[in-house]
């Protein structure tokens, strides 16, 4: 397994795990139409653009594959955080997770804040996050749940 700083040669293939991972959510929690509408934000969405060329992030790849990231944009939000399926429920995530913390602290950041999804949610309360409110949105007229947390990173 390989951890390198994304670069902004990594952008397509960033796009493919965004993707795969979406694509891979069970059917139980995100139907198909909201998958549809995720996945459009990857060409919808100015913000998908500027967190991936502006923000810090970070990719986990094997064999050259990249099979996740996680980036921050702004500086103290946690933007984008995806994994391919097959390498879910892996400790990829907390790995990445573990860097993006690290960077920040590193950066004289007091905390991070992130808007996670109903499946990630569970993955940053292991970490160490907590929930501020249950959110309810809107992308391209279809309606989704996420939680707005936060994690103090300061020592």
């Amino acid at each position: 397994m390989n951890l390198r700083q994304i670069t902004i040669k990594d952008q397509l293939e960033l796009k493919k795990v965004y993707f795969d991972s979406i694509q891979s959510l069970d059917k139980k929690v995100y139907s198909q139409e909201q998958k549809r509408a995720w996945c459009a934000q990857a060409w919808g969405n100015p913000n998908f653009d500027n967190s991936i060329t502006k923000g810090k992030g970070w990719l986990l790849s094997e064999k050259g594959i990249i099979i996740a990231f996680a980036i921050r944009y702004p500086n103290n939000r946690i933007a984008l955080f995806y994994c391919k399926g097959k390498f879910q429920r892996k400790g990829f995530g907390s790995k990445l997770l573990q860097k993006l913390e690290d960077e920040a602290k590193k950066e004289g950041l007091d905390s991070l804040s992130t808007e996670a999804s109903l499946i990630s949610y569970e993955l940053f309360l292991k970490n160490g996050w907590k929930i501020i409110r249950k959110e309810k949105v809107t992308i391209n007229n279809i309606f989704f749940e996420r939680y707005k947390m936060i994690k103090i990173i300061k020592n």
